[in-house]
């Protein structure tokens, strides 16, 4: 079992070894994977994980959009004090954008809004736009984001009609590639610092293309060496749990 910063990691390697990190979860600490699915809050998995474990203090290392799927990092316990160096972690997705629109959200969660005609976009055309993104760059981040202004959210704000100021932020994006161009879609994969927002990204891809772009589907497949192949569902540790739980009623005393 993989350890980080001292505390054991519930990866699918473990399933073996469950009950001795759910052992070492209650007493000290420990941080476990989960494949977040589409329709799921970050905070649904906290919640789900505090019913299904019996603890209380558990927290997640970066939050992901509702409709967004993908690797959720969790800490348990005395872990949740290490959660921002995996915060700080460069971020990996699979995203597919869909060119001729936006929506208030930057992404499927609200409305399509008609921008324009999409161009007959050919590989090298796209690529010369998306040079533009890749490095160091100043993005603005959605109106409907997790971030706070004076001590309300973005999102409950722009709920009421009351839009933060934009102000931009730096972030870096290491990676940015054309995986398939199938207008008016297109799929994209991307590595980036944290505190980018893909949805800003095809924010302002669309923008420069001049058509108008939102987040279609979006998934998170790393945070550093963490990858989502070894990530558990919700669905799967709870029969993990099951099946450890049965198995400890019938062991002899």
């Amino acid at each position: 079992m993989q350890l980080y910063s001292g505390f054991p990691v519930l990866d699918r390697s473990g399933a073996q070894q469950y009950g001795e990190w759910l052992q070492r979860a209650q007493r000290f600490g420990g941080f476990v994977l989960v494949d977040k699915p589409k329709g799921w809050t970050s905070f649904d998995v906290v919640r789900f994980l505090r019913r299904l474990w019996g603890i209380r203090k558990i927290g997640h290392a970066g939050t992901l959009d509702p409709l967004a799927t993908g690797l959720l990092i969790l800490g348990v316990n005395a872990a949740t004090r290490h959660l921002s160096s995996l915060q700080a972690l460069v971020k990996q997705y699979q995203t597919t954008i869909k060119l001729g629109a936006v929506t208030a959200t930057d992404d499927a969660e609200a409305p399509e809004q008609p921008v324009g005609p999409v161009p007959d976009l050919t590989a090298a055309e796209l690529e010369a736009v998306l040079e533009r993104f890749r490095g160091t760059i100043e993005q603005v981040p959605p109106a409907y984001s997790a971030l706070k202004y004076r001590g309300q959210r973005f999102y409950e704000l722009a709920r009421r009609g009351q839009l933060p100021p934009a102000s931009a932020r730096t972030v870096h994006i290491w990676r940015l590639e054309l995986v398939e161009l199938r207008l008016p879609f297109v799929r994209l994969s991307v590595a980036c610092s944290a505190g980018t927002y893909i949805r800003a990204l095809a924010r302002d891809i669309g923008a420069a293309l001049g058509c108008g772009a939102y987040v279609y589907e979006l998934r998170r497949t790393a945070i550093g060496d963490f990858r989502c192949e070894a990530a558990w569902t919700p669905q799967e540790l709870e029969q993990l749990h099951q099946e450890h739980t049965t198995h400890a009623r019938i062991l002899p005393t």
